[in-house]
This record gives C-alpha cells, structure tokens and sequence, in this order.
C-alpha cells in the first residue's frame, strides 16, 4: 500500500500523488498518470502493482489545477463529473506536475512513465517534453492522434484497442504509421480494456499488455 504525498511544480502549483515504494531497493521508478476519473482506487491499484514488481511508482493527481481530491469510478455520473475537468485542464500543466514527479522518484535510477485514457495522451505527450524520461507507455490516448506530430525523446509502447469508440482505429493506425520506429500493439478490445472496474474491461488483453509493458520497462528502466 502507498501513501498519498505533496509536490510542488516548477510553477509553485501544489498537489498530491500517490507514492507506491516497493519492497527492497528499486529497479528504477515509473510515473503512473491516471484516466479522468482522479487518482482512485484503480489507479492507487496499478501503481501498487507496479511497486510489488520492484519500481518505485507514483501517481501525481493531475486534475488537482482544476479540482483538488477528485476519486470517482466508472459510471455515467461519474463520467459527467469527470469530462468537464478533463475539457479545463491544460496539458502543458500536466506536464510540469510530470516533472515535479520525476525529480521525487529519480534518485531509484531510471524513470518510465505510462499513463491510461487521457494519462496516455498525457504520457505520450511527456516523451517529448520531460527531459530525463527512460522510456513512455501509453494505453489508449483519446489525444494522441491530435498531437501526431510530438517527437519524443525517448522509446515509446502504444496499447491500442481495435474497437475503442474513442478513438477511430485508423487514427490510431495513422500514428502508428508516422511513428513506425516505436512499438505498436492492437487488442480485440474496446477503451478502457485495462481498468477491471469497467465494463470495457477485457482480461486476456490487459493481461498481455501489462507483460509486454513489463518487458518492456526491464529494458529501458531496470
């Protein structure tokens, strides 16, 4: 289990993450960036997963410019009370708070970062713009294909669902076209197919993709 912390962007912007610190001593660390719905109950899951697999992981609550402490769940209401926040919140923001949580979790060694939903936006966005990033994994980023023209600095792993209502399959395959030197993998899956809180939730390919993430992180990170 982690504990919730405060950091301060290079703004002065406070806010809270969700620090996860593993066992023994670390392989390297990995920033988790959450969906819209707040650092929750999946995502402090995720992140303690990740700590379980050796990295020290933190997830910053990103939508805390916006509205501090948000921690909804899956259903319409929920999804009414988080998409206004996600339509205020500014991406070059998220990625100062991206930075701040670099610099807490550096000292483990190497830094990854993967992020689901609009924390894949978010963490593809963070290839190209977070200096000291080892390596990028993003889960179905709803504003990835908006922003094909980002020239990330570092490895990047793309988890695409082929039915994600979000987001057309061909623009998907439109950036994995345009950035053909990074790793691209499709599921039979819809949006969201990550989360087992959601009725997207598919388990064969969330279960491969976190293996290939896996994989993936011990290659770049640790």
């Amino acid at each position: 289990m982690g504990k919730m912390i405060e950091l301060t962007a290079a703004d002065g912007h406070k806010f809270s993450a969700y620090r996860a610190d593993p066992a023994g001593k670390p392989r390297g660390a990995l920033i988790v960036i959450m969906e819209i719905f707040g650092v929750n109950s999946h995502i402090k899951a995720v992140t303690d997963a990740y700590a379980a697999d050796g990295f020290l992981a933190i997830a910053p609550a990103s939508f805390d410019r916006v509205q501090r402490g948000l921690d909804v769940g899956y259903t319409p209401a929920d999804i009414e009370i988080a998409r206004p926040l996600m339509q205020k919140m500014k991406m070059d923001d998220a990625v100062k708070d991206v930075a701040a949580s670099l610099n807490e979790v550096k000292s483990a060694g190497k830094v990854g970062i993967v992020g689901y939903c609009w924390g894949g936006t978010c963490s593809w966005k963070s290839a190209s713009s977070v200096p000291g990033l080892s390596c990028a994994i993003a889960y179905y980023g709803g504003g990835i294909p908006g922003l094909i023209g980002e020239k990330p600095q570092c490895p990047v792993m793309f988890h695409w669902g082929e039915t994600d209502g979000s987001i057309p399959l061909d623009k998907a395959k439109e950036v994995a076209a345009a950035h053909a030197n990074q790793i691209h993998y499709f599921y039979p899956a819809g949006h969201g197919f990550n989360c087992d809180q959601r009725g997207s939730y598919h388990a064969e390919s969330s279960k491969l993709a976190r293996t290939r993430s896996l994989e993936f992180l011990s290659k770049h990170v640790g």
